[in-house]
């Protein structure tokens, strides 16, 4: 489960960025040009890209996500994150409710957990059986080799944070009114099962990180570093922008700027 270290870009500059110091936004910034050059390059190749977000609660995936989203196309990358299946999703495939959302030609898949909830949560708080489980483990790397042989770009990434710092940003959540709708009575359940998910991520890593699908685990202990360190082996794993920026020339206007007028009885607020 080993790292992948970065390419050297120009400036070789994700490296700079992990090794270096600085503010973090700084830090950031040149991550996320460089993320829509590569979402350029995936668009004209046609080519599409599913990350997976897994970790504990608190862990960052939600923040990773927004890191890497919140600068880019909205019609290509695409956010994810499914709740509780309904009763028609409990009796399908397993697998069923997650394809709608894989990603077409030019297009990136960004899970807010995803498949592997089967393996986790469900697990450790008994909303599945452990055959459903056996079966789950045996069957998600065919299932991902699949996607990858039919050309898909899959990354499994899995956020670790200890249990010290876990309940920080516990208590953080509950004190924050604008982060209390993160917390749910599942999540209170699991604090007190820390060890049982540890247990759960171990057998689940050995069964399915492949050759086809490998998993990458990332320290978020510090959450700002962590989605620096994320993002930056991400962008050294998919393709090197291959086309700068459009260049636009905007032409200046002819004439006085225009005001919006409104005849009828509708008015801005």
């Amino acid at each position: 489960m080993s790292k992948k270290k970065s390419r050297k870009h120009d400036g070789a500059v994700e490296q700079d960025i992990i090794h270096g110091g600085g503010k973090y936004e700084d830090r950031l910034q040149p991550l996320q040009v460089r993320l829509n050059g590569v979402m350029r390059a995936l668009q004209r190749r046609g080519e599409r890209v599913v990350v997976l977000f897994e970790g504990r609660d608190t862990a960052g995936k939600g923040g990773s996500i927004k890191a890497i989203s919140e600068k880019l196309n909205t019609r290509q990358c695409h956010i994810a994150a499914l709740g509780v299946p309904s009763e028609r999703e409990q009796h399908q495939w397993y697998f069923q409710r997650y394809v709608p959302f894989l990603p077409a030609a030019g297009e990136m898949t960004l899970f807010d957990r995803s498949w592997y909830n089967r393996a986790g949560v469900e697990l450790v708080m008994g909303y599945c059986t452990p055959e459903q489980t056996r079966a789950f483990l045996e069957q998600a790397p065919v299932f991902e080799k699949m996607l990858v042989d039919d050309g898909i770009r899959l990354f499994k990434y899995w956020l670790t944070v200890d249990q010290a710092e876990q309940e920080k940003r516990f208590a953080e959540r509950l004190d924050d009114p604008l982060k209390q709708w993160k917390l749910s009575p599942v999540d209170l359940q699991a604090r007190t099962r820390y060890a049982d998910y540890g247990r759960a991520r171990d057998r689940m890593l050995k069964a399915t990180h492949t050759k086809a699908a490998p998993w990458t685990l990332v320290d978020f202990n510090d959450q700002k570093e962590g989605r620096l360190k994320l993002i930056a082996d991400l962008l050294s794993r998919l393709p090197e922008p291959d086309d700068p920026a459009p260049d636009f020339e905007i032409p200046p206007l002819v004439g006085k700027p225009q005001r919006e007028k409104f005849t009828g009885p509708l008015k801005p607020i």
